[in-house]
């Protein structure tokens, strides 16, 4: 008898009966959430009403940008998704999952999928924002990307059924990738890259070339040395950021809290790197810092811009970001990671084929943060850029949050899910219908509550 048998066939026998075991577990998920009754949605399963929600977010939030925060989402139901993340956990946990747990994005609306340079200088296609990420149903994910389809399409006036065209691509772009990753090996999943010329794939030609020109315009615009050209000017000899609206960070601080803050940056930001990389950060000295306000639903947290430069002279920006529990957290348990800069982290690089390789986490004052490269090659569409070609980019979107899933989750047991018939499609089609018509409606009430006077909006912060 051969005690010693050959391991070059093991992995891939082993590989066929695990994929056959995993589809008959997706299959038996379907029990525990039936894929067709996830069209359902019912407002009286609400426990608080949305603005609660919103509301409760508010202590750990800056209250001078809390207004500038509300004028933001009352300006319309497409900016009131974006930051009513917390509004809509609570309401996908409202209903029976499918217990099939990946490392969710937690916001994966459609503009939070982009271009952005790997270390080896290639442009990717990545999910790109992962503050609110944690372990939980990967159906969560897919029904807030198919969601946000719907209310983008209505924002920019597409013709009417666009936004089902939208969606409908995005989850045929999952599907596809989530049953080929079931095929692939592990390793394969790992190192596969979504190219800067897939989102281009199934345009008209002249349609392909301008896209491809402002893909190649913005990816030189947006780099270190383009945001200096943009954000940097010389005072009395140095260097320092202009941003509008403008707050630097040691505004009203004694020399000795501005010392004690940077250490506790710096001593727990390089505690949280690769010891290869702290020879790199450590070439860099800080020349300037200032307060961001950025995006919508991270308003009113707490976000530094700091102006770097290498001992070559070569400026760097840093952008610090506080980090605060996932929104998800009540109702799938706390995060594993005692530092919530480290959850988001460490869910970034478990989620994308290439990060970053300056994200750390850090504490300072008791404030979770994390750290990030500011610009670096990273494209952000707007609406209004994809709106041309809204199917095209959500097929991507699919993929990408297909790709994302399967490194951390089990593409088998999900594609056993999925199956080959419409009964998963129906039912995020019919949830992401109903849910883009609850978001119009928790907008009205943003905005009349604003009118009222309960909630106080302003253009502008600080």
């Amino acid at each position: 008898m051969n005690r010693h048998p050959d391991t070059s066939v093991q992995p891939r026998v082993r590989a066929s009966a695990n994929v056959t075991a995993d589809a008959r577990d997706g299959k038996r998920a379907r029990r525990r959430a039936p894929r067709r009754a996830a069209a359902r949605w019912d407002p009286r399963s609400r426990t608080e009403p949305a603005l609660a929600r919103l509301r409760a977010q508010e202590a750990v939030r800056d209250p001078q940008l809390l207004p500038l925060r509300y004028a933001r989402m009352a300006s319309s139901p497409w900016a009131y998704l974006r930051g009513a993340a917390a509004v809509m956990a609570a309401d996908l946990a409202a209903a029976p999952h499918s217990g099939l747990t990946v490392q969710m994005c937690g916001d994966a609306h459609v503009l939070n999928f982009g271009l952005w340079a790997s270390p080896e200088r290639q442009l990717l296609f990545d999910a790109r924002d992962f503050d609110e990420t944690l372990p939980g149903p990967f159906e969560w994910d897919v029904k807030r990307l198919a969601t946000s389809l719907y209310v983008l399409a209505d924002a920019e006036r597409l013709p009417e059924g666009c936004g089902e065209e939208a969606a409908s691509a995005a989850l045929d772009g999952y599907r596809s990738a989530m049953r080929r990753y079931a095929r692939m090996g592990e390793l394969e999943v790992w190192y596969d890259r979504i190219t800067s010329d897939v989102p281009l794939q199934g345009l008209a030609s002249a349609h392909a070339e301008a896209v491809s020109r402002s893909i190649r315009k913005q990816s030189i615009k947006r780099t270190h040395q383009g945001a200096a050209r943009q954000l940097v000017f010389e005072e009395n000899g140095q260097r320092r950021i202009s941003l509008d609206p403008l707050k630097r960070i040691d505004e009203g601080m004694t020399e000795e809290q501005r010392v004690r803050a940077y250490e506790q940056v710096y001593d727990t930001y390089l505690a949280s790197i690769p010891p290869h990389l702290r020879r790199l950060v450590e070439r860099f000295r800080r020349i300037d810092s200032v307060r961001q306000i950025v995006g919508v639903g991270s308003v009113g947290m707490r976000v530094w811009l700091h102006l770097m430069e290498g001992d070559s002279g070569q400026p760097v920006f840093f952008q610090v970001k506080q980090a605060t529990a996932s929104v998800y957290e009540d109702f799938l348990g706390p995060s594993e990671f005692p530092n919530h800069g480290e959850r988001i982290v460490v869910g970034q690089r478990l989620m994308q084929s290439a990060s970053d390789i300056f994200l750390g986490h850090m504490r300072v004052d008791g404030n979770d943060c994390y750290a990030r490269q500011f610009r670096d090659m990273k494209i952000i569409p707007s609406g209004k850029q994809i709106s041309g070609y809204l199917p095209q980019f959500a097929a991507v979107c699919g993929h990408a949050l297909a790709k994302s899933h399967a490194r951390s989750g089990d593409p088998a047991a999900i594609a056993g899910y999925i199956g080959n018939g419409g009964g998963f499609a129906a039912g995020i089609l019919g949830y992401a219908r109903a849910y883009s018509a609850q978001t119009v409606a928790d907008h009205a009430d943003l905005r009349a509550a604003i009118a009222r006077g309960e909630v106080q909006a302003a253009e502008r912060g600080w």
